[in-house]
């Protein structure tokens, strides 16, 4: 076999990672964060070996590269770690190399205790230096020319000849710059950085009709909000540190099977309709509801987001009322039965009587086109954010093909998939180009539960499946939160904005609204097809809200770099079944160790009661510095909502009572 077919280089390399599916897809990331590389690397006999990350830019060109270390006794698995700091498409690169220094310090360290070829181990440390002092400059190069010096001073100790080669300047140089041979590099592997709102963001849901709203109880009658009332409510959604205002679909209604209240099949006058019943004689996809407004006004909404620090996220819900002015123009576009009636969308025994599914099947190139066109309208009018209804009910490959395209002409551009479905196909639409997706998260509520399902999004899938963590929506209220009080809604809202860097509210969420439909895991008199009027400052200034405690959340969150990561949950364990424990870390500088982010989330996971246990920690997991230990061995943890410190070691009696606080928020005091 040609040496060019060898698929093993001098130093073996297997098992590299982040890789998804061969590299057919990239790995993904957003610029700051730390990316885990991992790799299986090894060698022939008994010499050792090491291995390093390298990180290229996307103009190919090598940016860093970092020394990794073993991890699992006898297995020869390497980890470290590259923090891209640009977006573009960047790619990564393991290289194993017989690690010289390491190799003979443990041969002479071996023979020189045992009194064999001692002169001889001491003369090739001093040849090892001596070349490598030469291919060195500056502080680095006078190091290792002292260390060759004292290797061949034989007016030293054996002692003292063998410890110049091991001291802390020139440990710290051989960890930063090691003596490298035999350098060998695994096949580079692509890594999609996207910007940072693609994996980090605090998303909030409203609908616009609903904010500013006015019903007449003389008349009856409802005066839809627009884009201009619903403006004011942004300073709101701002003032609680929210990144992105996320609006249901601002399409026109139709109003054949319309939908009345609580999602009856019979609508009155009054009814406004599902704003996911897209398509009227006023326009379909490419249309504002009359009743919100204009495009001017529209765009003054997304205006008075950026002015505020939100960027507008939109429905783009692939659907169709029966009015749509594609069911006219475009039949081929629907199903159409034997019986010659277009088929409506169903989800047995749920039925969605005011609205067709698209079928791509009739005119792949037509629909697709079509939709790449409504696409680049919104984003000419601000748009950069759109959350997509249902994705796993349409085609994979125009999934692929549409985010591709928009993508290659604006990069910034970011897709949500709202796909409550099988994992390979909520995987699948991430591969596919979705940079983030609702998640299972809604549905996990026991430790155990949520200890599963926090390790596998943090470090299974996490290469490309970025979890947007929504504590409900407008067709989810959770039994947890029908019946667990306001404790419950504390609960879910911390393990959401701690154990992702995405998360989501929809609106009410703050005013612990509750009440579902019976035999339903939805809010009765839904939003989806009333109007609803809240008086958010009202509950606030009479203690009935939860806006200060996400407001507090949210801080946190942007206050605290270890929040931004995926990859770096750690689960930790306690004595109580209810009680769930785990912490992330981030260093952000990576030269100061002084400087990381350590926090260490404990959450009741019951809303009825008080819960008491042992929590036990993993102390590498928290990376703690020897200045940050007291001289008891323990160290100061502060929590972020209640103000309180305590000193806390291996093993912690924690109290937490879900009707007053569920949750501490531990950050742990660096000493520098």
């Amino acid at each position: 076999m040609p040496s060019k077919d060898l698929r093993f280089g001098r130093i073996p390399i297997t098992d590299v990672s982040p890789v998804v599916e061969y590299g057919r897809f990239p790995a993904k990331a957003v610029p700051g964060e730390d990316l885990v590389i991992g790799a299986t690397v090894f060698r022939e006999g008994h010499d050792l070996v090491g291995a390093s990350a390298v990180l290229y830019n996307p103009e190919g060109a090598v940016v860093a590269r970092s020394r990794m270390h073993p991890v699992g006794l006898g297995l020869d698995r390497w980890e470290g770690m590259l923090r891209p700091q640009g977006t573009g498409h960047w790619s990564f690169a393991v290289e194993g190399w017989a690690d010289v220094y390491a190799t003979w310090h443990h041969n002479a360290e071996v023979k020189i205790a045992a009194g064999v070829d001692v002169e001889l181990m001491l003369t090739e440390g001093h040849q090892l230096f001596s070349f490598a002092a030469a291919e060195r400059s500056g502080a680095d190069a006078e190091v290792f020319r002292a260390a060759a010096e004292a290797l061949a001073d034989t007016g030293l100790t054996v002692e003292e000849r063998l410890a110049a080669a091991g001291t802390d300047a020139v440990t710290a140089i051989l960890d930063r710059d090691p003596i490298r041979d035999l350098v060998t590099s695994s096949d580079r592997f692509p890594l999609l950085v996207e910007r940072e709102l693609a994996g980090r963001g605090a998303w909030y849901e409203f609908f616009p009709r609903s904010e500013g709203a006015e019903f007449d109880p003389s008349t009856r009658e409802w005066t839809s909000g627009t884009f201009r009332t619903a403006a004011r409510s942004l300073q709101r959604v701002a003032d609680m540190q929210f990144d992105v205002i996320y609006l249901p679909p601002i399409h026109p209604i139709g109003t054949t099977h319309r939908k009345g209240p609580n999602n009856t099949l019979v609508a009155g006058p009054q009814d406004p309709g599902s704003p996911w019943a897209i398509g009227a004689p006023e326009g379909g996809h490419d249309a504002i509801h009359p009743d919100l407004g204009t495009f001017e006004d529209f765009d003054a909404f997304v205006g008075s987001a950026r002015d505020l620090g939100l960027e507008v996220a939109i429905d783009l819900a692939l659907q169709a009322s029966p009015d749509h002015p594609w069911v006219t123009s475009h039949p081929e576009w629907f199903t159409t039965r034997v019986d010659g009636t277009i088929a409506y969308a169903e989800n047995p025994p749920k039925k969605y009587q005011d609205i067709y599914p698209l079928n791509f099947d009739n005119d792949y190139e037509g629909l697709s086109q079509e939709i790449l066109r409504i696409v680049r309208l919104w984003i000419s009018h601000g748009v950069k954010i759109f959350r997509v209804d249902n994705p796993h009910t349409k085609p994979l490959r125009f999934w692929e093909w549409l985010i591709g395209t928009v993508n290659e002409e604006h990069p910034d551009i970011i897709f949500l998939a709202e796909a409550f479905t099988r994992p390979p196909m909520m995987h699948a639409l991430a591969k596919a180009g979705f940079q983030q997706s609702y998640s299972y998260f809604t549905w996990r509520n026991t430790r155990e539960e949520i200890e599963e399902y926090f390790t596998e999004v943090s470090h299974e899938s996490s290469a490309f499946f970025r979890p947007n963590f929504f504590v409900n929506t407008p067709d989810i209220l959770t039994e947890f939160l029908q019946y667990g009080g306001p404790g419950a809604f504390k609960i879910r809202a911390v393990l959401a904005a701690t154990g992702s860097p995405l998360w989501g509210v929809y609106a009410g969420y703050e005013l612990f609204e509750h009440v579902a439909r019976p035999g339903a895991e939805e809010y009765v008199d839904n939003e989806k097809f009333e109007y609803k009027q809240r008086d958010f400052a009202a509950a606030e200034s009479e203690g009935r809200s939860l806006a200060p405690y996400i407001t507090r959340l949210n801080e946190i969150r942007r206050g605290h770099p270890a929040l931004g990561d995926l990859e770096n949950l750690t689960v930790h364990s306690s004595t109580d079944e209810c009680t769930v424990v785990y912490s992330k870390t981030k260093q952000t500088d990576p030269g100061d160790p002084a400087s990381r982010d350590t926090l260490i989330i404990v959450v009741n996971v019951d809303p009825h009661s008080a819960r008491e246990s042992t929590v036990s920690l993993n102390l590498d997991a928290l990376q703690l510095n020897p200045q940050d230990f007291n001289e008891d061995g323990t160290f100061w943890v502060d929590d972020l909502i209640s103000g309180q410190s305590w000193r806390w070691g291996a093993h912690n009696y924690v109290r937490l009572d879900a009707h007053f606080e569920p949750a501490h928020i531990l950050s742990v005091r660096r000493n520098s």
